[in-house]
């Protein structure tokens, strides 16, 4: 296992992500699925200037984008989305790309569940297929129910991937198995060898170390499956407006060069533009707590 981190989070040049995760002991990085934001040829440069790998990518399924759309446009333009998250993780020489399928922030079903499951099935296979192609394996990546309607537990994303391919696998979250099932240890277990990726963040979604999971059997567990993969940090901190705000200075107040489909997600997320240093300091956090653990 290694330690790896998402950089959504924080709208800020990948150069200064890549300097700050280095310094902690990352080792590679989940890059934001946005494949228009970055060019190939500078990602390559940039991760190989600083000695972190690309380990994958999330897909951002934000406004329109949804495998499981009653319109088949709107499916196809979805799988389009997610097949370019794939080429980009597949030319940065990275290993995963971890699908959501359905929207993120979207509760309310669009058909049946006859109908939803035919359309997030074949929209998938669609997406594994040009993942093979390319040399990535595709996680399927389920949320709490909070953030979307259709896949919440391990079950129902393995579900899908059975659906899809032997070779299709999932991605878990320990804030999301904090959420959603009866046991986050047995819920790692049932992944098995499909558990393609893991994702951190304590159960208020601050830096792993700040909340009450259990991390030392966390870890435990995954090695108990053989899990060899990233560790992934993606803390969204919930942001505190009132005067019992144990971290005052943690919102960033004169933001720069955030496109606002990354600023909706933030903020989606129930969190904000955050300060560089309260940023740091989380991912410090994370890397204290983890980096012991899989050594």
């Amino acid at each position: 296992m290694h330690l790896s981190t998402h950089n959504w989070m924080r709208a800020e040049p990948l150069a200064v992500t890549l300097k700050r995760i280095k310094k902690y002991g990352y080792e590679s990085i989940e890059i934001s699925g946005e494949p228009a934001q970055y060019d190939i040829n500078d990602t390559r440069a940039l991760l190989k200037e600083h000695g972190i790998r690309c380990w994958g990518a999330v897909t951002l399924t934000l406004g329109e984008r949804n495998l499981a759309a009653r319109d088949e446009g709107q499916r196809a333009k979805s799988v389009d989305y997610v097949k370019s998250v794939i080429t980009m993780v597949s030319e940065l020489e990275g290993e995963i790309v971890t699908l959501v399928p359905a929207t993120v922030g979207k509760v309310v079903p669009d058909g049946t569940e006859e109908d939803e499951w035919k359309w997030v099935v074949d929209a998938t296979k669609e997406c594994f297929a040009h993942a093979q192609k390319k040399g990535v394996r595709l996680a399927i990546e389920p949320l709490n129910r909070f953030e979307t309607y259709l896949f919440n537990r391990a079950a129902q994303a393995l579900a899908l991937a059975e659906a899809v391919d032997p070779e299709c696998g999932v991605c878990l979250d320990a804030f999301h198995l904090n959420i959603e099932e009866e046991n986050i240890y047995d819920a790692i277990r049932l992944a098995g060898n499909r558990l393609f990726d893991f994702h951190i963040a304590d159960n208020n979604r601050f830096a792993a170390g700040l909340g009450h999971l259990d991390w030392p059997k966390i870890v435990a567990t995954l090695k108990e499956i053989g899990y060899d993969g990233a560790l992934t940090n993606e803390f969204v901190a919930p942001v505190d407006r009132t005067p019992a705000a144990k971290y005052p200075d943690m919102v960033e107040r004169n933001p720069v060069d955030i496109p606002p489909e990354q600023l909706k997600f933030i903020q989606d997320h129930g969190s904000s533009l955050l300060t560089e240093k309260f940023y740091d300091d989380q991912m410090r956090i994370t890397a204290e707590t983890i980096l012991p653990l899989i050594k």
